[in-house]
Order: structure tokens, then sequence, then C-alpha cells
């Protein structure tokens, strides 16, 4: 289980690519370029071209495009470099040449829905704008159709704008306009059909706006008699000659369609889908009978048929079972010390609804169905039925019109005069917060379901809760709700404790392994805590099993990951104090340069935060032997959690108990504030305070320190921690994973060499698997804040930078550390 986030370049706000033609004889002519023979307009129902009927094609589109192009370069002077360019998928990649195609990219070109295409006019260019040359103008032209038409498709498509919504409805069929077939894999968004190649595509080669259009069942017509299928769909759109849908089975596509284009939505699908388009029809008439139609109300039998159209006699089946569970989970009385029952079989039906997706609209209709009672406007139905629709709300949604139906409702039945109508109401707030999170990927965990079950959500905005650990031994309880992102969560335990923001104090949150192994994960700030807790608890369960393993629960850890040292001064109280306590970490486990004088009057300096003033065993004869015991017992206690493993050795304890509690006395009346300053003064002389430490092999038997922080990367001696090669984030080419060792690639210093291309040297680094993972990621964030960093500098004005650059030279009564490099990285 890896909850870190993978190495990404940072994203990017804004693109804007400026064209220029110039005609060079130098450079390769139009035939350079591999133009695709079809044409691709946004209006996809009049302008692309499809194979005559009976072959069934999938031809190239004119979202697709290569070529040579200039790229302008922005070192010590502006210059052109040329290199073959590649649009697919809706991504702008460049290469040295044709030939390099099979290999890793030189760079990406982003192009998003907030991307701008537009042609350069010679002027000086910002540093975030790229700049590109065409051959001759027809080209530039050529360059700028199909690139406008990539940003207008991903304007609108929701895969782009929207990547974590999912599809109402997907499959593979024909499709058939104007007597031409082709054989696509098609997804139902919203009111849009979007039809792409093959199901692994990203980019679509067209779409179908459904809005307005009508969506029925055909006989056979001539235009699609030579192709083999046993049903087809037509879609008759204003103004367009129809297109047509050639399927295997009608059912479910044609009612999804239908709902989709607006029409005939009572007249397709199971008999419950028709009452839903009748009150749809309706607008939810309160006073209209269909409300107490049986089909839509609570029951004791069971479903010999499912509330939804479901595309297989699979899913048919298991939305019969689904019902069962159902019907079990609320009808069974909750025992609390059985209540594991419930449980598991929510976590079951859960966890059926996230691997078919399909049943999720199907477990709605029936938990409303069995929270709905016959007598109009009277009693809800049961309680655990309640509970059972409130563990769904936070996990995922139904799509239009279930969910209308649903929210329709909630609505009636909200009240907080009840318990049920308690639920009702959490329910509702709930729901709000899944649209604006989205869905989640892990079922409700052991601890979501109790909360749910043994106490009624209505009365917490945030109805669960966690303790997050601190490294001084110390917690801090937080809530949070179904939907609460890593962010989010970061961000109250941060008002909580009255710690900056991670983007300032590089804190960082991490979970413990699952597994039991010595090992921390980073939480990325997009992950939702529930599905954490869910995922760690699931992998536990895989690695222990017996009951008692139900206790076992995820520890969240939160200390400092990016330690900036620009953003040292405004450090609040809280993060100096456990910035000590990490440090302390690093000198007891030896990757910390101090000797033994000096780690007796830190641990000492600790002593006194930890437990104030030291107390001398001066105390009656008769008392004396407890009160020495005591302080014995302290100093011993002191000793092991802050004084390095190493050094233990070397005195005997009865020595090191007098020399600490020497100097421990000599801080008598000292506050907690004023030891921590003292502490970190001394700590941060070390020019790679706040640098994470790995252990490396480098060769045999020889080992090093491989020290990652915000200037760059540094290899250290392993015995005396002396640095012997340091490596800025602009030398750095790649870096990561290479085998079973760690690569970092750096750029030799150019000097007066006027090469184009730069000499670059290898250097590989054995160690754990575990940590080659933490490293590259930890390089990758330092690499991403300094390029966001940077790219939040372009926002100031020019004499608001001036006078916020001038204040920091000003503040700063320190040079630079010599052996860290006092200019901001940038990433190449």
């Amino acid at each position: 289980m890896d909850f870190t986030e993978p190495y990404t370049l940072p994203p990017v706000t804004e693109c804007v690519v400026f064209f220029s033609a110039v005609s060079l004889s130098s450079m390769t002519s139009e035939s350079d370029y591999a133009i695709p023979p079809d044409a691709y307009s946004t209006d996809t129902e009049c302008s692309e071209p499809e194979n005559k009927l009976p072959k069934t094609c999938s031809s190239s589109t004119d979202n697709e495009k290569s070529g040579y192009l200039l790229k302008m370069v922005k070192t010590w002077k502006k210059m052109w470099k040329r290199h073959w360019f590649v649009l697919k998928d809706g991504e702008l990649l460049y290469y040295k040449s044709p030939s390099d195609v099979i290999h890793k990219p030189q760079g990406q070109i982003e192009l998003n829905a907030c991307s701008t295409i537009a042609r350069g006019d010679g002027k000086q260019m910002l540093q975030s704008v790229c700049n590109l040359k065409a051959d001759s103008p027809n080209l530039l032209e050529e360059w700028l159709r199909v690139l406008q038409s990539v940003l207008r498709i991903k304007a609108a498509s929701p895969l782009f704008t929207h990547p974590d919504t999912r599809p109402v409805m997907k499959g593979h069929l024909t499709k058939v306009k104007h007597g031409y077939s082709k054989h696509v894999w098609c997804a139902l968004f919203g009111k849009t059909l979007y039809y792409f190649r093959n199901q692994e595509d990203k980019f679509p080669l067209g779409q179908i706006k459904l809005w307005e259009a009508r969506v029925e069942e055909v006989q056979k017509s001539c235009d699609v008699a030579e192709v083999s299928a046993p049903y087809t769909l037509s879609i008759q759109s204003v103004n367009q000659d129809p297109t047509y849908l050639l399927i295997n089975s009608p059912q479910e596509k044609l009612y999804h369609l239908s709902v989709a284009a607006g029409s005939a939505v009572e007249q397709v699908g199971t008999e419950f889908e028709q009452l839903l388009g009748k009150l749809l029809s309706i607008e939810g008439d309160p006073g209209s009978q269909l409300w107490e139609h049986p089909t839509l109300c609570f029951t004791n039998e069971g479903l010999s048929s499912p509330l939804t159209t479901l595309p297989s006699q699979a899913l048919q089946t298991e939305a019969i079972k689904l019902f069962k569970t159902c019907q079990l989970f609320i009808n069974v009385a909750i025992d609390t010390p059985a209540i594991d029952y419930h449980v598991t079989l929510a976590q079951c039906a859960l966890q059926v609804c996230l691997t078919h997706p399909e049943l999720q609209n199907e477990i709605y209709c029936q938990l409303i169905k069995q929270t709905r009672k016959r007598q109009p406007y009277g009693p809800p139905g049961p309680l655990q039925g309640w509970q059972f629709l409130a563990l769904c709300v936070g996990l995922f949604l139904p799509t239009p019109p279930i969910l209308w139906y649903l929210q329709v409702h909630l609505k009636r039945h909200g009240d907080f005069r009840t318990e049920e109508g308690k639920y009702a109401i959490y329910c509702q707030r709930s729901l709000e917060r899944t649209q604006q999170k989205g869905d989640r990927q892990a079922r409700s965990s052991r601890m979501e379901i109790l909360s749910i079950l043994l106490r009624n959500p209505y009365h917490h905005s945030l109805p669960f809760s966690v303790p997050v650990h601190f490294l001084n031994s110390t917690y801090q309880v937080v809530s949070f709700d179904a939907s609460t992102t890593v962010e989010e969560f970061q961000s109250r335990l941060n008002q909580d404790t009255g710690t900056r923001k991670t983007a300032q104090s590089g804190f960082s949150l991490y979970s413990d392994d699952p597994t039991g192994k010595d090992l921390e994960h980073c939480l990325q700030g997009n992950l939702k805590i529930c599905d954490i807790i869910s995922k760690w608890e699931q992998a536990s369960k895989e690695q222990h099993t017996g009951k008692s393993e139900n206790a076992r629960t995820v520890k969240l850890t939160y200390k400092n990951r990016l330690y900036f040292s620009q953003q040292m001064r405004g450090e609040t109280e809280r993060e100096r104090l456990l910035l000590a306590y990490q440090t302390n970490e690093e000198i007891t486990a030896g990757h910390f340069p101090v000797n033994k004088e000096l780690a007796l009057e830190m641990a000492a300096l600790l002593a006194q935060v930890e437990f104030g003033d030291f107390e001398r065993p001066f105390s009656s004869p008769g008392a004396s032997g407890a009160a020495q015991t005591k302080s014995n017992h302290t100093l011993k206690q002191v000793l092991e959690r802050f004084y390095p493993k190493h050094y233990r050795h070397s005195c005997t304890e009865e020595q090191m108990r007098y020399l600490l509690s020497a100097r421990w006395a000599s801080l008598r009346g000292r506050s907690s504030s004023e030891c921590i300053r003292i502490y970190l003064s001394v700590a941060r002389k070390w020019s790679f305070f706040g640098a994470k430490l790995f252990e490396a092999e480098v060769s045999k038997n020889v080992r090093v320190w491989l020290a990652v922080h915000d200037d760059g990367v540094s290899m250290l001696e392993f015995n005396s921690v002396v640095i012997l090669a340091s490596y800025p984030y602009k030398s750095i080419v790649t870096f990561g994973a290479c085998g079973q060792d760690f690569m970092l690639v750096v750029a030799l210093s150019s000097g007066t060499n006027t090469s184009k291309d730069k000499s670059t040297e290898k250097h590989l680094f054995a160690m754990a698997p575990s940590k080659v993972r933490d490293v590259t990621l930890l390089i990758a964030s330092y690499i991403n804040c300094t390029q966001q960093q940077k790219a939040a500098a372009h926002h100031l004005s020019a004499p608001a930078l001036l006078l916020a650059l001038s204040g920091e030279m000003k503040k700063s009564k320190s040079p630079p550390a010599a052996c860290r490099p006092s200019k901001a990285p940038t990433l190449l």
C-alpha cells in the first residue's frame, strides 16, 4: 500500500504557445511532417470522415500531428533549438529527432483548458511563455488549427475539466452516419456522448450532443442494412441527419441516452425508472398519488428483478443479492457486542458497488425504497435504513435523475425532531460535500461505520475524529467528515495547534505501515482521510487475522518534511518545539554531527523542556533512598530519549547521570521557549540543519549520507558527515529508481565549454527500496515547491517584488552558508 504522491511536474496554470513562421533554406520542408489524412472539427456530426459500409475503421484524426518546430531556449541568451514535435492524445511532446520517439521525450508543453494558442509578434516574451517557430506560413496555420482544435475539445470535455467524473454509461458500439460506420468505445458524460478509438484512449475522436435530441429504437434502415447487429438506436438532432448506434443490448443504452436527451423518459427503463420519470415530469409534485405506488415504497418481500436498468445478467443477479443484504442490515436489530455483523454487511455491499459502479444507482433506489412508507406524510422508514443511506452518501452519488430523486427524498424527510429526520439532514450535508470533493476510492472503514451507527451524525458537523501524534509524545484529536481531504485535515490541524500553512512550515502528515514494519508513508494532499483509514484497515486485516486485530488503527504523525531556511523567521512557537524534538531524533540516531559534550548540553536543554527544573534528592534520611531512586530513574529516562546511543557506552551509567544532572541543574529557572531557542540556535549552526539524510552505498563497503535539502542534494562522508559533493537542483538532469538503486544524473559545469550538448555524469546509490522511493519523492517535492514559489513571484508587480526582496535582505543578518548555494534552484 502506497499513500505517497508520484513525481509529476508542477501544474501549469496557463500555457501560451506563440508561433512565428520563418523561411530557412537549411530547414526541412513540409514533406517532413506526418499529416494525417482525416480532418477534425468540434462539429463532429458534419466533418468527420468515415469508411463506407460495410468496413468498420479506426482511422487517425486531425488531433494528431508531428513535425519539426523551433523552440526558444532561454539560457544566458535567447536562441532557437530544433526539435521533433509530436501531438498525440492531447499532449505536445518534443524529441531530438523522429527516431527518438520510442524513447523518453526531452520535454512536454502542457495543453489544458486554460491554455492559449496565439501567434507571436516578435516582442520579448515572459519566462513562462513558450515560443515556437514553424518552417513556413502554411505549416504555421496547420499547427495553429490543430492545437486550437485540441484546446476546444479539452475545454468542453469533462475528461479534462473534471478528470474524476465517471461516465453514466460506457461500452463498445458501432456508430453509423451518412452510410459510413466506425467501431468505437463510447462514454456518456452528462448530456454528451463521447466516442474514442479504444477504451484506453483519453482523447475523444468526437462527440454527439444529446440535448434536444430524440432517441429511439428503430428497425434497420438502408444506411445500416449491411452491418450485423441485433439492435439499432437512432439519435435525431435538430436540423441534422440521424446518427445510428448499432448495439447488442438495447435496454441500458436506450434508457441512459433517452434520459440524457430528455425524451420519452416515462416510457423507457424498468417500472421503477418509469415512475421516476413521471415524477420528474411533474417536478415531484408532493400531492401526486405516484408517491404511494408500491414499487416506490418499503416492502418486506424480496425483489424479483432489479429496480434499475443493468447491462448484464450477472449484474442483475448481483442486484437481487444486494437487496437481500440491505434487508438484513435494516431488519436485524443492532447488538452492540455483535456490531461487527452489521459492519461486515455494510462493507460487503459497499465494496460490491465500488467494484461495479453500475450498481450504485441500484443501491440508492433500494435504500430510498426501504426508507419510504406508503402513508402520505407518515413516519419515515426504519432508522437502520437511514444509517445505511448515510454511509452511501459519503462514498459515491447516483447519476441523474436518481440524484434528483435522492435530493427530493432527503428534503421530504428532513426533520430535526426525529432521529430519522436528523439522519436525513445529515445526508443532505454529506451529499453536498461529496458533490464538492468527488467520490471515494475505498469502502467505509470500521471506524466510520461505528461512528454512524452508534451516534447520530446530525449533532456533529464533523462526525469522525482521530488523534495525530507529535514527536514530543503529545497528540491532537482532529475531526473530519467523509469527504475531508488530507489538505483540509492539515489545515484544521494547523489552526488547532498554532502552526503555519504546510507550504510555509514544511510539515506533513504521515501514516504508519499496516504491516507493522518500521516504515512511514507521507500522505498526498488530495487523498481523503477516510480512504486512507479504510485502505490501512484492509491491508492490516490481510496481514493479521483474528478478532483481536479489529482494535488496530492507523497511527498518524505530523512532522517536518520540507525545511525552507528562508521561512525560518516566521516560525511559530509550536513549530520550533516540534523541530527541536525532530532534531533530537536525528541526534540520537547519529545523523547529526555533535560531540559528547555538546550532545550532553542539548540533552539537558530538552530535559528542562520536558520535566522542568532538576530536583536534587535533598530530603530527610528516611526518604533519601526513594528520592534518589526517583532522580536516577528520571536521569536514565532523559539519557535514553535525548542522548546519542553510540555515546552511552563510553562512560558508566553513574558518570553519565552525574554529568547530565550538573548541566541540567545549571538551567534552573529557564522557560521552555527559552531552552528551545537555545537548542535550535546551536543546531542551526550545522549547514545541513533541516536536511533529510539517507544512508547509501556508492561502492562495495563504502557508505555515505545523501542529504536532501532546499538548495539541492549533497553527498556526505558517513562517519565525519563532511561534505563530499553538492548538486544544486538546477544541475540535476534526472533522478529516480534505476533497478534496485537510486540514480542521480547531474550536468557538469561547462566553464569555457561552448558545446551545445552539456556533459553529464551518473551516480548510483544502493539503498533500501523504501528509501529509494522516499528520496525520489522528497527531491521532487522540493523542485515542485521551488517552481511554485517562482510562479507565485511572477504574479507580484516589479515594485512589490523589489520591496519584498529588499525587506528580506534587511532582515537577514547572517550570510548564507559557504557549502550551500545561495541562489534559488530551478527545474530544467
